[in-house]
């Protein structure tokens, strides 16, 4: 097999869960002999070399304060030669915007498959950066454009590929599951100890625990709302959130507003994967009401340290998953996890159970999910031989215009 070239709009240093899939398929695909460059926006000062896999970089606009990253400019002349100098057999796109317009150019150039992974609801991060309505539409509609000009799509639940449908995706798409960099273990009690206790967390007293990005569309008010209710029933307990946010400061505030200044606890963003297994392995219950989310691989994190999450049912991150069994399913209401919150802390065997069972069936390895891209890598390159896909046309300057219109710039 040819190189495959990874595209994505951030990579280390930036780190979200996109990203992170991106690094872990390069490891996995670099580790399994199989040749691997990604491609992603430039970074300042950032030192590629210890990868051990080619990063090409190219210039873009740092769009942080708006979407937490910086935006390609994918019509960058140079960027274009040093990719068609390399021996690329297949282009995996893991996001619709620039990326993905830079994946189709060098489809063109280089008469080579192309696929996307669809990871995020981007509507949704559309709805949220546009206030015109009108332009809004525009940028979804782009987006599905962009999304139907992939030889194939992948979809990282059933759930993410039903989301696109409503939206007027009219194609196919095969579910793909993302793996987890984290193995299956319990952290050791003195690395728990170090990275826990400046954090005042009784022993005997239940532990909840959030990580992600601090945005509220992530199901964090509903969370805050619960634990107020529990609060009001002097209900014990402490809650712990690990990450950062645009919206961090307004949900510090919104948190020290319903009186849990002293139970809930805001440790930041959380790089050292063996210090995260720390705060899973610390944990009793693994808060995640989120609706926004595709995959949710925190969830399965949280299962590789044996820790149980309560999710809103019907949500991608609740796919795979059984209610009372490996899970906690709950309706997308502040009063639902509240009522599962009290009868978890009354019954506290519930909680062991369910992370036990958790670790033996939510658990996916990136070993085990890149092993199944290899293989359907295969499939994409005979298929486009054979001429099975669709002649799709090359993007146009206006596509760039508009995606800058979208991010207000």
């Amino acid at each position: 097999m040819k190189d495959i070239c990874l595209l994505n709009d951030s990579f280390p240093p930036i780190i979200d869960g996109v990203a992170n899939a991106v690094l872990n398929y390069a490891k996995v695909l670099s580790r399994k002999g199989v040749g691997v460059s990604v491609v992603t926006p430039d970074h300042p000062e950032y030192d590629d070399s210890s990868f051990g896999f080619p990063v090409i970089r190219y210039p873009g606009m740092d769009m942080s304060s708006k979407i937490g990253y910086v935006v390609g400019n994918p019509f960058y002349a140079d960027t274009m030669k040093i990719i068609k100098a390399m021996d690329i057999g297949l282009l995996h796109s893991h996001c619709p915007m620039m990326s993905n317009v830079l994946a189709r150019e060098l489809r063109a150039a280089l008469d080579i498959p192309m696929i996307l992974t669809y990871h995020t609801k981007f509507d949704i991060e559309i709805r949220k950066a546009i206030k015109s309505q009108m332009i809004s539409q525009l940028a979804i509609k782009a987006l599905i454009e962009s999304v139907s000009s992939c030889d194939e799509l992948w979809v990282v639940s059933e759930g993410a590929g039903k989301s696109l449908k409503s939206l007027g995706y009219k194609g196919d798409y095969i579910v793909m599951n993302n793996g987890v960099d984290m193995r299956r273990h319990t952290a050791e009690p003195e690395l728990i100890n170090k990275v826990t206790s400046a954090y005042n967390l009784p022993e005997g007293v239940p532990v909840f625990l959030f990580v992600g990005r601090l945005m509220w569309y992530k199901g964090l008010k509903i969370i805050l709302d619960a634990l107020a209710a529990l609060r009001s029933q002097d209900v014990d307990f402490r809650m712990v959130f690990v990450g950062k946010g645009q919206e961090e400061k307004e949900i510090i505030s919104y948190c020290s507003s319903r009186g849990l200044d002293n139970i809930c606890f805001f440790a930041g963003p959380v790089y050292d994967r063996e210090e995260l297994a720390a705060w899973y392995s610390r944990a009793d219950l693994f808060l995640f009401p989120s609706t926004f989310d595709t995959n949710g691989l925190v969830v399965r994190e949280a299962a590789a340290c044996s820790l149980g999450a309560v999710l809103v049912k019907d949500s991608c991150a609740s796919e795979g998953v059984t209610n009372g069994v490996d899970g906690l399913l709950i309706d997308e209401t502040a009063e639902s996890l509240a009522a599962c919150l009290m009868k978890t802390i009354d019954h506290p065997n519930i909680m062991q159970r369910i992370g036990k069972a958790a670790s033996e069936n939510l658990y996916l390895s990136w070993d085990d999910a890149v092993s199944r891209a290899i293989e359907r890598y295969e499939i994409v390159i005979d298929n486009y031989r054979c001429g099975k896909y669709p002649k799709h046309k090359r993007p146009v300057e206006g596509y760039l215009s508009l995606f800058t219109k979208m991010m207000g710039v």
